[in-house]
């Protein structure tokens, strides 16, 4: 049992049932079903309860979650991961370009939760990968993952509430007139597609604000901006939609509007999470470089730094 996630708590209250105690701890109904009746353990003061135990204040509350395994076909392998921050709960790395965060049926491994499950394996770490926020195969930077399902429940709440700051920056095709404007326009799948998202009136509410740091030109002349981009919603392709829905999209975006001339993939960069952690409720934030490549695209180099 002791492989299993554990988390410990002290009771807050006299009389309570140690099932609303538990209900405080943001504990989903599917989770508190897996540790009573798939192999988890509840303790209160190193003795096993049942939920309907009555507290005093004070008591040490234990839950042991099941071991979890890795998900159907989630082929283990071994790779390089670039770790930045790591605890019981989280683990935040960076991401290259040309990396699947999850496999999928044209690259069914080579990707980050491929190697996540070697990186686990070798840690002994009994959980299987949950990714709390995804990046497309040619965008670049900072991802988050949960180490647990009921981490991954916890920070989904928080995305949920808006509570995760997730910003980017891109080089986009064009000067933008506006140093600042908000992008609300809803965006769903477009019907030719399988892939593509485009704005249209029954699509999800979406919200990106963009915020010009640089306007230039790239070494053939064209012009091109530098931008930062916050995320309110996080829809598939959002920014990617949004910036050509606006007449600027990103460099390399091929897919929606953007030339390959000046870069070999979509010129964007997650540089930017923050996130209270689901535990200590400490503030945590992240920040990462956007690549040199990403900076040559542009004559001034210096306008990046």
């Amino acid at each position: 049992m002791e492989k299993g996630f554990k988390l410990q708590f002290k009771a807050q209250n006299n009389g309570e049932l140690l099932r609303e105690a538990i209900s405080r701890q943001g504990i989903s109904k599917k989770g508190l079903t897996a540790i009573k009746y798939n192999g988890g353990k509840i303790f209160v003061n190193g003795e096993e309860r049942t939920v309907r135990y009555i507290l005093t204040q004070g008591d040490t509350i234990t839950l042991i979650f099941p071991p979890e395994e890795f998900g159907e076909g989630l082929i283990v392998e071994h790779g390089k991961l670039n770790i930045i921050y790591e605890d019981d709960a989280l683990l935040i790395l960076e991401k290259p370009p040309f990396i699947n965060t999850i496999p999928s049926r044209e690259h069914p491994t080579g990707s980050i939760a491929n190697f996540l499950c070697g990186y686990f394996e070798e840690k002994d770490i009994h959980s299987t990968v949950h990714i709390v926020t995804r990046l497309d195969r040619d965008t670049s930077g900072l991802v988050c993952i949960a180490k647990h399902s009921h981490i991954h429940h916890l920070m989904g709440l928080q995305q949920k509430n808006g509570l995760i700051n997730k910003q980017y920056e891109a080089i986009v095709h064009g000067h933008l007139l506006q140093g600042e404007q908000s992008i609300i326009a809803p965006i769903g799948r477009k019907e030719t597609s399988i892939i593509e998202r485009e704005v249209r009136s029954d699509g999800q509410f979406s919200h990106t604000d963009v915020k010009v740091l640089k306007i230039g030109y790239a070494k053939n002349g064209e012009p091109v901006s530098h931008v930062r981009l916050k995320l309110h919603t996080g829809r598939t392709h959002q920014i990617r939609v949004h910036m050509a829905y606006i007449g600027h999209p990103l460099v390399g975006d091929e897919l929606y509007g953007g030339s390959r001339e000046l870069f070999e993939r979509q010129a964007l960069h997650c540089v930017l999470l923050e996130m209270e952690h689901p535990l200590t409720k400490v503030k945590l934030r992240f920040t990462s470089k956007i690549l040199e490549p990403m900076k040559k695209i542009m004559n001034n180099d210096e306008m990046f730094e």
